[in-house]
């Protein structure tokens, strides 16, 4: 067993530096025309074949509940940045697709984001990243 107070002393420095860091980055937002969460939406969209997700899928890579993306995700629909149908593999499930202009925008915002996060992590070696990566995989994994 870890020692406990060691234990929560990791947890309250693990949570400062993602809230920290989460903040700093955030201004990247800022004047784009996207929040954090419709670049969420179009980062695992234009991730799939055809620039096309599944809605479970999209929602499954969310920090916010189900019926909130859905609500995300109609909003954007309506701007004109995603487009909706059903999906023809699932009779309950849709299908989300990046429009040419949330695409547009995607790409946009994601050169700029991209280069915030790096920018943000430089401050560890290729080393310290694998570590990193390999550590927040094992807490977000609790079968390992």
């Amino acid at each position: 067993m870890n020692d406990r107070r060691l234990a929560i002393d990791a947890w309250e420095s693990l949570f400062r530096a993602q809230h920290e860091v989460f903040e700093e980055i955030s201004c990247d937002f800022d004047d784009t025309g996207l929040s954090q969460a419709e670049y969420d939406v179009l980062l695992t969209v234009t991730r799939g074949d055809g620039m096309t997700a599944r809605l479970r899928d999209v929602t499954s890579n969310m920090l916010i509940s189900q019926p909130s993306v859905s609500r995300l995700v109609d909003r954007m629909t309506a701007r004109g940045l995603v487009s909706k149908c059903p999906d023809p593999e699932d009779g309950r499930g849709s299908l989300v697709r990046a429009t040419p202009e949330g695409a547009s925008a995607f790409r946009r915002v994601a050169s700029a984001h991209g280069r915030s996060i790096a920018e943000r992590m430089s401050r560890l070696d290729d080393d310290e990243l694998e570590q990193l990566r390999d550590l927040t995989a094992k807490l977000r994994d609790p079968g390992r």
